[in-house]
């Protein structure tokens, strides 16, 4: 497939009209063609013009034709063969094994959420039937269902350019609750990005759907963001990437006349607690784990250990002096951009000036090229600085050492809101970690014992969320089903003949599904 360098307005490929953007290869730092002309607020209002125009009609789609719609998807993705893994490793210096892997947690997740919307469970129907003899007062008929929120805008991610882009997570939850998706493409990977919206346009015509179901915007700067997320017609934003650019967004959502849900995920340093039974026991294979968890792909997860948390003493000192004999044995790895390369230079020598650097990965060989390192501070330190609890974007860690257990909760109960939580524990364990759970749970969307958080599973349990600021709102997860609960609102039907309500709130239940009636959960 020939890359054309235009976006997809519908069906319509466009050339922009502003500032070029260009994939840098960042092992190589050099550009790659073509270059993808961004666009202006003319292209952003006909994306959105489209997609209100389809709508009403998308979101009526039958939950058959909808799942077939995402299963298609999946289908046109894996069509595209060689051509886009070869193009995304090139775009973002991650090795053709790890995008394989993307590609197909994918497509696997799209499967997913036709599974979802095949057992039409997210449309959490409840039915209250009429009791006109009631006492003192009738009871009328009332019926609820879950319908979409409108036209969603999906902002694409620097670390995933497939699985968290354009056919990513929010795209295809969004698409599976029945919201019309406009992406606008991550400018590190503008290929790649052309590649999946020209798949999931295919897709669109191949099930027979209205144009404005999807489009594809590319822009540099704020200007094509802020001018969709400012639009009326779009009722919801979904993003993945840095603090400062969910709060932009967020804050324009706010200063909208309606404003509207932002779901951004943002920032976390992802606590791993290791309690003193359990790195007394196996400190060697913490330490193992720990060093490959924070090396893992050059550092560039949102769920990566940027934080450890012990009591002093011997068993942390072995531990922290394993790690320093592991790390260095860790080549350095080429980061995504050059922008996120000097991001983490730049993190990396201001915890330099807080913390007490122990041990670091080999130097770099050639062009954006991150160093793991290690650094290590009291509580007393960590508790008195904001700076060491700043996010590091990268394979860097920082090791806080408490005086107690005292201290441990003292130190937690100081962090932000993280998108996970890690305790390391064995059985002698379980009483300071159960003291510690509340507040955890208070803390993080997601809590593993004997595990490392950077392995996200795409399932129905999944929790990728928490308190700010790893995501601008708790209450929601961008991965595993629930994440179609973020573009759903509640209306309820009072008094409706039976052919005026929507098929999945008639009388004899057409679709089969597993209703909440007069409070009773049926089979």
């Amino acid at each position: 497939m020939t890359l054309t360098g235009k976006m997809l307005i519908g069906r319509q490929p466009l050339c922009g009209t502003r500032e070029a953007i260009r994939a840098i290869n960042p092992a190589t730092h050099t550009p790659m063609e073509p270059a993808y002309a961004g666009g202006e607020r003319q292209q952003v209002e006909q994306a959105c013009a489209l997609a209100w125009a389809a709508f009403d009609s998308y979101r009526e789609t039958t939950l058959a034709d909808r799942a077939t719609f995402l299963d298609t998807i999946a289908e046109r993705i894996e069509a595209l063969g060689d051509e886009l893994i070869e193009r995304a490793s090139a775009e973002t210096g991650l090795p053709r094994p790890r995008i394989q892997g993307e590609r197909a947690r994918t497509c696997g997740q799209l499967r997913t959420f036709a599974r979802c919307v095949r057992a039409g469970e997210w449309l959490d129907v409840r039915v209250d039937t009429a009791q006109p003899e009631r006492q003192p007062m009738a009871r009328p008929d009332l019926r609820q269902r879950h319908i979409p929120l409108g036209p969603v805008a999906v902002f694409g991610a620097s670390n995933f350019p497939l699985a968290f882009s354009v056919a990513g997570g929010d795209t295809a939850s969004a698409l599976a609750a029945g919201c019309p998706v406009i992406v606008k493409a991550h400018g590190a990977h503008p290929g790649t990005s052309e590649l999946v919206g020209r798949a999931v346009a295919q897709a669109v015509n191949d099930c027979g759907l209205p144009e404005g179901v999807f489009s594809l915007l590319y822009g540099s700067g704020h200007e094509v963001g802020i001018t969709l997320v400012s639009d009326p017609r779009i009722k919801a934003v979904g993003f993945t990437g840095s603090r400062s650019g969910g709060m932009a967004l967020t804050q324009a959502a706010q200063a909208r006349p309606e404003p509207i849900p932002v779901y951004a995920e943002m920032s976390s340093i992802n606590p791993v607690y290791l309690f003193p039974a359990a790195l007394h026991a196996r400190g060697e294979a913490l330490a193992q784990g720990f060093v490959a968890s924070l090396t893992q792909g050059a550092g560039q997860f949102c769920t990566n250990p940027g934080l450890v948390i012990a009591v002093q003493g011997a068993a942390l000192d072995r531990f922290v002096n394993r790690v320093s004999e592991l790390l260095p044995r860790s080549p350095a790895q080429t980061m995504l951009t050059a922008g996120i390369f000097s991001a983490y230079a730049e993190g990396v020598e201001a915890l330099t000036r807080h913390a007490r650097l122990v041990a670091q990965g080999q130097a770099a060989q050639g062009p954006n090229q991150g160093q793991a390192h290690l650094f290590l501070a009291s509580a007393d330190a960590f508790l008195g600085n904001a700076h060491l609890q700043a996010e590091v974007f990268g394979a860097t860690s920082l090791v806080v050492a408490c005086a107690d257990e005292e201290q441990v909760r003292r130190v937690s109960e100081h962090l932000e809101g993280q998108l996970t939580a890690t305790l390391h524990l064995d059985e002698d364990d379980l009483v300071p970690a159960r003291t510690l759970l509340p507040v955890l749970e208070r803390k993080a969307g997601r809590l593993l014992v004997n595990g490392w958080p950077t392995g996200v599973e795409v399932c129905d349990a999944m929790v990728h969320g928490g308190p700010f600021p790893a995501t601008s709102d708790s209450r929601s997860t961008s991965v595993g089903t629930a994440a179609i609960l973020r573009f759903l609102r509640p209306v309820c039907y009072q008094d409706f003949p039976d052919s005026l309500l929507p098929t999945a709130l008639q009388h004899s239940n057409p679709l089969l599904l597993r209703r909440l009636l007069d409070g009773q959960r049926e089979a």
